[in-house]
């Protein structure tokens, strides 16, 4: 997928937390332990969830904010949406997995922090400020609930 507008990253984060979604689930299925098991459900359940409420930001959003070019700030694709495919969640620890799940979250929050930094009309300050929040949001309550699924 080439990113060249924030309607792009916006599709890019959807499809990225899509797959997230379907590599944990796949990874859950196949775990061997019960608390990994568990964590990995819980992690795909809230990474699908996730994908419809970014799909609700392309939705909502002003269109001229979804055109604005972000391509000049981008040196590649922020992040392969199909990175996750080529990760063993099934075999993970209940570390290495939050460890993976949260390196992307902090991928998608950097990215978005540095859009934000470089937004210059008010409706795109608004929609990436919007767009951060929420993964800064997300992410801090997927580190909670996995520090609740460790203490059982």
């Amino acid at each position: 997928m080439k990113v060249e507008t924030l309607g792009d990253v916006i599709d890019w984060n959807r499809a990225l937390h899509h797959r997230l979604a379907e590599c944990l689930a796949r990874g859950s299925d196949h775990a061997d332990k019960d608390l990994a098991r568990f964590l990995l459900t819980y992690l795909a359940e809230h990474e699908a969830s996730l994908e419809k409420v970014v799909a609700g930001f392309e939705e909502r959003a002003d269109p001229k904010a979804l055109k604005t070019w972000v391509y000049d700030f981008l040196g590649r694709e922020p992040i392969d949406p199909h990175e996750a495919d080529t990760t063993p969640f099934a075999e993970m620890s209940f570390d290495e997995v939050c460890q993976s799940v949260f390196g992307l979250h902090n991928q998608v929050i950097k990215l978005y922090r540095y859009l934000a930094g470089r937004a210059d009309t008010p409706e795109v300050r608004e929609l990436v400020q919007a767009l951060l929040a929420m993964e800064e949001h997300e992410t801090m309550q997927l580190a909670q609930q996995s520090n609740r699924i460790r203490d059982m």
